[in-house]
């Protein structure tokens, strides 16, 4: 099932999963983009997607829709701790501010990014219902908007759901080249590698991420605003690799021979995020959502750009 003849909002609808998700549903949707192209550019979305050039702090937003997608945000550690003011501005405010208006203009579906970093290390596929911390700015403003959607939700009857997103990837051949140093390792350690520069691993590179290829994530949004999902959900694979597995993988599809370089990480041990896995049970079941992307076919993709294949 998909989602056709809505009119669909997409809040941060120029950067890397926003636009992905803009273009996909831009087929048989009316599709409304909102971006201050802060992370993102109007040129990864497809001509028949209307870009409207906005903070998600201005009124008067083009809300009038049959569902919203909030996944503007200022998404890294980095951002909220050199101005955490800021961080809870756009990630707080801005989604309380984008909801209140589209609730007002009769929208009653709403399906907004959170962040698996909340859930800290963990090795063990992590379900929603765990007890979840907050040790970062960054982490403490999805979990705050997360207490927002259920806001929301209980006291004006919307269906307000959060996905609580693993490590998304796609790689520079799709939009994340425009996030540069922000966007997921592994589109960085492809175009160094591809281009024979050594990846920079922090700590020995034993970390571990869920990475879910960017294609999957746009059908579990798709399919949580389809299905009117409330609450909290997971859209990860439930399996997990290191970046010194990821870098072999890397040059083995490039075939290359790149040593990685090992450097001391520079985010406290106290808050990084050592490792992530997923437990995707509640979705699947809700909805019949699989990951359909498996690591290999994924690097596969990101290196396509690189193999000419």
């Amino acid at each position: 099932m998909d989602l056709e003849d809505y009119s669909v909002l997409v809040t941060g609808g120029a950067g890397f999963i926003g636009s992905n998700l803009a273009n996909y549903l831009s087929d048989a949707n009316d599709v409304t983009v909102v971006d201050d192209c802060y992370l993102g550019t109007p040129e990864n979305l497809a001509e028949d997607v209307d870009f409207v050039d906005a903070s998600v702090l201005d009124d008067d937003l083009p809300t009038d829709v049959d569902v919203v997608f909030h996944l503007a945000a200022l998404s890294s550690y980095a951002m909220h701790e050199n101005d955490p003011t800021t961080g809870a501005r756009v990630n707080v405010e801005g989604f309380v501010n984008v909801v209140e208006q589209a609730r007002r203009d009769g929208c009653e579906t709403i399906v907004y990014a959170s962040t698996s970093s909340i859930y800290g290390s963990r090795t063990e596929p992590s379900p929603e219902e765990m007890d979840v911390s907050v040790n970062t700015g960054y982490e403490a403003s999805k979990l705050a908007r997360e207490r927002y959607g259920e806001y929301f939700s209980n006291h004006y009857d919307m269906t307000a759901a959060g996905m609580r997103f693993f490590s998304v990837y796609q790689g520079y051949g799709g939009a994340e080249e425009h996030k540069g140093e922000y966007a997921n390792v592994i589109a960085q350690f492809a175009d160094d590698i591809a281009n024979g520069e050594s990846p920079v691993l922090y700590g020995d590179g034993t970390q571990t991420r869920d990475f879910t290829h960017v294609s999957d994530i746009v059908r579990g949004l798709e399919g949580a605003a389809l299905y009117e999902l409330d609450g909290i959900y997971n859209l990860g694979t439930g399996d997990a690799y290191d970046f010194n597995t990821v870098v072999a993988m890397i040059n083995d599809e490039l075939g290359t021979d790149v040593e990685p370089e090992y450097v001391d990480n520079p985010i406290p041990e106290s808050v990084y995020v050592h490792d992530t896995c997923a437990d995707v049970s509640k979705i699947r079941a809700e909805t019949g959502w699989e990951p359909r992307i498996d690591f290999e076919e994924g690097i596969q993709r990101v290196c396509a750009q690189y193999t000419g294949e």
